[in-house]
């Protein structure tokens, strides 16, 4: 089993994690909500990726609503990300086709932008947790290659 750890904003947290063998770190600031003034989550991936940088894997939780967001994730640096609101707002209305809708046109929209940045080759890996026909969780993750 993995270990990852959640809520690293900052470079010394991931060579904490480096120092401490973790497998994984999430950059996530949980959402805004839990303490005014944290860093955005993309500023934080900025500081963190150098460090992180083929010594751990680093993905970004949160803030992916559309392709180009995933788009920027992978530019500053993440592994993977996991979108969670786009599919679980699918999930209300359309049930277990509205989360297959929901990934696809997030991938869509991110092979559109990696393709009008110049990037023709890319992996994508698609994960699906904890799912059943009645609930379906989508976690997209995905590799990019030059």
């Amino acid at each position: 089993m993995e270990i990852w750890l959640k809520g690293i904003l900052n470079p010394n947290g991931v060579g904490l994690a480096i120092q401490h063998e973790v497998d994984g770190i999430l950059i996530s600031n949980h959402g805004d909500r839990q303490l005014d003034e944290v860093p955005a989550r993309l500023d934080a991936l900025r500081e963190c990726a150098p460090v992180a940088k083929n010594k751990i894997k680093l993905a970004v939780d949160g803030g992916i609503r559309q392709g180009s967001d995933i788009f920027k994730a992978i530019a500053l640096g993440a592994d993977f990300y996991l979108a969670g609101r786009p599919p679980l707002w699918e999930l209300a209305d359309n049930g277990a086709e509205g989360v297959d809708l929901a990934v696809k046109i997030l991938l869509r929209e991110f092979r559109t932008c990696m393709a009008l940045c110049g990037y023709a080759l890319i992996k994508i890996f698609l994960v699906v947790l904890n799912s059943t026909d009645e609930f379906p969780i989508a976690m997209a993750g995905l590799v990019v290659l030059n």
